[in-house]
């Protein structure tokens, strides 16, 4: 019997396979900002750590309702002039049905709002580990709120929206290697050229205080990147989201061995800060091109990224800028090598036919992938300078010296992360005076 013809312009319907798979996706990117949370606050100082565990929780909370009254509208509406999007039915996620499907796809609109919302997330928290010590709990809000409404809001619409130039010029970026990381790096750097360096950079030891932490939140990054990887897809009938998923881990794997065996070349160890370093140097890197490139190609992109973020991280003290947790030598740097990569690896046989130079397809690519990169950069890299020298004028960016020397925990929210004051297990134990006839080298004794 001869198989049913399909007809070609037959709509799309639901799929609750493919709804089920991205409410999971969604979930896993979600618990990516806790994991975020412990890996930054594992490797500030002991007196920093809640601000910095603060700094991406309150990203879930001011995000989200940014997103739902206009973020969303903003990111993926409308197009208006290649910029920015815009749809009013979608102020407040008003007007939009229960089974009203995304277009072009089996999942509801709802589903799609949602998983973007947790980029849009855990993008703003990405930021927070460059400025770790000495930034107000406040104007940190503040920032965030201005910060996504001016700039993430506007680039997700230029790589992802229906409409958006990058999107038009045909910029690959699977699942935000320029939307995110670019753009969190970027920002980093520009906040930290207007606010300065921490009392004591370059003089004092600044060592993570809690690298289980570290290890623990860098686990649950590896853990929850399969769903902001794979589910980038938004379904799971072609196999591309399954090829994500393998060079997710491949690429991470190979980053991490690089990172290790630099620094064990360089440094003369292997340390744990350097392989939960390491593996999120790979996750970035393959963010952007996973879904281009084949799984020996995620080897090159992860060694790559690995060996070159390990580099870069030495750069801030090289040229004197105080980024406190290296998330402009891990975050923009390896998402600036994960996308030009796509220019050299792309093997035509992923999520599209795009070839790059290794494969064939000579260099046009890469200088597409060379306009994505640097337009976000430059743009986050501004914008966020002149919002971080706004909000200093006005209310002022940092806490004092002396708040910062005490520690910004108490200064910020009057609470210190460990509590050692029952740690003797009972009262204090009094000395007893030895007797008055007591030989006194019995006592030294």
């Amino acid at each position: 019997m001869a198989p049913a013809i399909t007809l070609a312009a037959e709509a799309p319907k639901l799929s609750a396979a493919n709804t089920g798979f991205m409410l999971i996706c969604s979930a896993l990117v979600l618990i990516m900002t806790p994991g975020l949370a412990f890996f930054y606050g594992g490797m500030v100082r002991v007196k920093s750590t809640l601000n910095m565990l603060m700094m991406s929780f309150i990203s879930m909370g001011i995000i989200t309702i940014l997103w739902v009254l206009y973020g969303f509208s903003l990111a993926f509406g409308t197009d208006k002039g290649s910029f920015i999007g815009w749809t009013s039915d979608w102020v407040g996620l008003s007007n939009i049905g229960l089974t009203e499907l995304w277009p072009g796809y089996t999942i509801p609109v709802f589903v799609f709002m949602v998983f973007q919302l947790m980029f849009a997330i855990i993008t703003p928290a990405l930021i927070s580990g460059a400025l770790a010590d000495r930034v107000k709990f406040t104007a940190w809000s503040i920032f965030i709120t201005l910060w996504a409404t001016l700039v993430y809001f506007p680039v997700a619409h230029w790589v992802w929206g229906t409409g958006g130039w990058a999107f038009d010029l045909g910029v690959i970026d699977f699942a935000g290697g320029t939307a995110v990381h670019i753009n969190a790096g970027a920002a980093a750097l520009g906040v930290i050229l207007v606010i300065g360096k921490r009392v004591g950079f370059k003089k004092d030891p600044m060592r993570p205080h809690s690298l289980p932490l570290v290890m623990l939140g860098s686990g649950l990054l590896w853990f929850g990147w399969f769903g902001f990887n794979a589910g980038s897809w938004l379904g799971n009938d072609d196999g591309v989201g399954a090829l994500m998923f393998v060079n997710t881990q491949v690429a991470t794997a190979a980053a991490m061995l690089a990172w290790l065996l630099y620094e064990k070349i360089r440094h003369g160890a292997f340390t744990t800060l350097g392989a939960a370093s390491g593996a999120v140097a790979g996750l970035v890197a393959i963010t952007p091109s996973g879904g281009a490139v084949s799984p020996l190609g995620a080897i090159a992109v992860g060694a790559i990224a690995g060996v070159l973020c390990a580099m870069a991280v030495g750069l801030k003290y090289r040229f004197g800028y105080d980024d406190s947790l290296d998330v402009v030598g891990v975050h923009l740097v390896g998402g600036v090598i994960g996308s030009l990569l796509i220019g050299l690896f792309a093997s035509g046989k992923g999520q599209s036919t795009v070839e790059g130079l290794f494969y064939g397809g000579g260099l046009t690519q890469f200088w597409k992938q060379c306009a994505g990169v640097f337009a976000v950069l430059g743009y986050s890299l501004v914008v966020s300078a002149i919002l971080a020298f706004v909000i200093d004028k006005t209310i002022g960016m940092r806490v004092t010296e002396d708040e910062e020397i005490a520690g910004i925990d108490q200064a910020e929210h009057a609470e210190t992360a460990y509590d050692f004051s029952g740690a003797g297990g009972g009262a204090a134990r009094t000395a007893v005076p030895a007797p008055a006839d007591t030989d006194a080298k019995k006592v030294d004794a």
